[in-house]
This record gives structure tokens, C-alpha cells and sequence, in this order.
């Protein structure tokens, strides 16, 4: 169990290692050169290179990059633990698409985004240790308003 101010730091935390993972997917200028590098590190892996990426898959990854950017932003400012709940929330539906796409591609780069998809996922689905003081069965900070 996490103390309250603990897990609002793995909040900050986890909203810090998106903004660095995921600001080059922010600009078509800035995802055309990450694709270029994440195609050489599959390659390295094993794996195929990267297909060609037309203006309407540029379009869907810049808009993907720009929501969690602002997602991550608002955590790192204001890291409530029910921020976090819903972060991992959504990690468990992006890491669902990125297993199956690893099911379907076989791709070994997809690893590199899957594992810290989960970790983040479950250090976000900890439960809250109750405060001193506080009524039975609640924790000190409410996690559904």
C-alpha cells in the first residue's frame, strides 16, 4: 500500500516519462524523424522495417502525441490520485492494442512501449493506504471526484 503523497509522486513520475516518450510524436516534422529512428531500432531487434507512413498516419500520430502531451502536462501539475487511477486505466487499453499489434506484426519494437505501458499501469492501480484519522474505508483523498 502507498501512502497518498507516494502515489502522487508516481503520478508526477509516470506523466514525466510521457512527456520525454512521447513530445516527438507531437509534430509531423518531429514523428517522421522518431519513425525513421524507431524503424533502425526494430531492425535492430529483429525485426522488419517500419512501413512508410502516409500525411493521414502522420495526422493520427501527431494528434495521439498532442492529447497525451496535454494529459501528461495536467499530471505533472496536478498529480491527484484519481489522475492516476484513470491513467492506468488508459495504459491497460493502450497496452491491450499494443499486444495485439505485437500478436499481429510480431514487431520486437513494440516491447519497448509495452512493458513500461504495463509497469506504469500497475504502479498506478496500487491501492491507497488509509490515513490516520479517516472514516472507515475511506482514503485521506477521495479517488472518484
Amino acid at each position: 500500500m502507498l501512502s497518498v503523497s507516494a502515489f502522487r509522486r508516481v503520478v508526477r513520475a509516470s506523466a514525466i516519462y510521457d512527456v520525454l516518450m512521447t513530445a516527438p510524436f507531437t509534430t509531423p516534422w518531429t514523428f517522421l524523424l522518431l519513425r525513421e529512428h524507431l524503424s533502425a531500432v526494430n531492425v535492430s531487434l529483429g525485426g522488419m522495417p517500419l512501413p512508410a507512413f502516409e500525411p493521414f498516419h502522420v495526422l493520427i500520430g501527431s494528434l495521439f502525441g498532442s492529447v497525451v502531451m496535454v494529459w501528461s502536462v495536467l499530471r505533472m501539475l496536478d498529480p491527484q490520485p484519481r489522475f492516476g487511477r484513470y491513467d492506468a486505466a488508459a495504459r491497460y487499453l493502450f497496452s491491450t492494442w499494443m499486444a495485439w499489434a505485437l500478436l499481429v506484426t510480431g514487431q520486437p519494437l513494440l516491447w519497448l512501449f509495452l512493458v513500461p505501458e504495463l509497469a506504469w499501469g500497475l504502479a498506478q492501480s496500487l491501492p491507497l493506504r488509509r490515513s490516520e484519522g479517516a472514516r472507515e474505508g475511506l482514503a485521506r483523498e477521495s479517488l472518484l471526484r
